[in-house]
């Protein structure tokens, strides 16, 4: 009987991270929605054969989009916090560029938080850089695979305006950190470099496996055990909303490393499913049929 009681589920991925309010801007219309690496990793991932779970933090007002998840059949676990993340992202007409506000934030996570989880994957989608601290990274690389999107660790909040910084502790974080995910911009902001190839070395020096570079709509480069892969851009119908394609793209490759694809054919997945997700205005909300089509197109 003890033994039942000690027992715990061990999901495959558990994604860590707030959902926010968002107010989108771009050429085309001005959208109010929910938003934040939490809620478009959940999405893109809750249609694929995959134990899943989400731990999430956010005001009692916005409880209802946790129960929106829910109903879709994700697992969540929703953490009370005095506030949600308010985002305000203002998309350049390409949608390659954006700029940001944030309005509100949340409470940050604590290592006590996911002492109740086990997972193989945990993905730590920080949206500001007091999100998730180096120790929080340091207990889950004691316990499982840690993937880490940047993004947020390489944001600074002033007069509400979101600023490019580096990350302060980042020798000392990514020595724990299996892959990470960057796009150019925070690529040559984390390592001084530019050119693709020698910021994704620097990074696998520090102790990364799998650096993951996702260029736009020229596709993506990944670097793991001395390899480069190139991965294609898999070319949308119409550009319509790019908000949450890079969690998309991570959605993607972390269920097929998860389902043991190789890194090409994991890259490639991604690259569809976020070409997919690009067409429509909100989270992606296909099946891996979908995105297998995308592939073949």
């Amino acid at each position: 009987m003890q033994a039942n009681l000690l027992w715990k589920f061990m999901y495959d991925i558990c994604c860590i991270g707030h959902i926010t309010l968002d107010k989108i801007v771009t050429a085309a219309a001005i959208k109010h929605m929910a938003g934040g690496t939490a809620f478009y990793f959940s999405n893109a991932i809750s249609n694929m054969p995959v134990q899943y779970k989400l731990v999430t933090a956010l005001a009692e007002t916005e409880m209802q989009e946790v129960a929106k998840l829910r109903a879709k059949g994700i697992e969540v676990k929703a953490l009370p916090s005095a506030h949600s993340v308010y985002f305000e992202n203002i998309y350049a007409e390409n949608q390659d560029h954006r700029t940001q506000r944030v309005l509100q934030k949340a409470d940050a996570f604590t290592i006590a938080d996911l002492l109740d989880i086990d997972a193989k994957v945990f993905h730590l989608g920080a949206l500001l850089a007091d999100d998730m601290s180096t120790e929080l990274i340091r207990a889950l690389s004691g316990r499982a695979q840690v993937s880490v999107d940047a993004q947020g660790y390489l944001r600074e909040v002033v007069d509400n305006d979101v600023h490019a910084i580096d990350w302060a502790d980042k020798k000392d974080a990514l020595q724990y950190v299996d892959i990470l995910k960057v796009n150019e911009n925070e690529l040559e902001v984390l390592t001084g470099h530019a050119e693709i190839h020698d910021g994704a070395k620097m990074l696998a020096d520090w102790g990364v496996k799998e650096v993951v570079v996702t260029l736009g709509s020229l596709g993506s480069v990944i670097y793991a055990d001395g390899v480069f892969y190139d991965i294609p851009a898999y070319k949308p119908v119409a550009v319509v909303d790019a908000t949450g394609c890079g969690d998309t793209y991570m959605a993607g490759y972390l269920y097929k490393r998860a389902k043991g694809a190789g890194i090409q054919q994991a890259g490639e997945f991604a690259a569809a499913m976020a070409g997919l997700k690009i067409e429509t205005s909100g989270p992606f909300s296909g099946t891996e049929e979908d995105v297998i089509g995308m592939l073949e197109r």
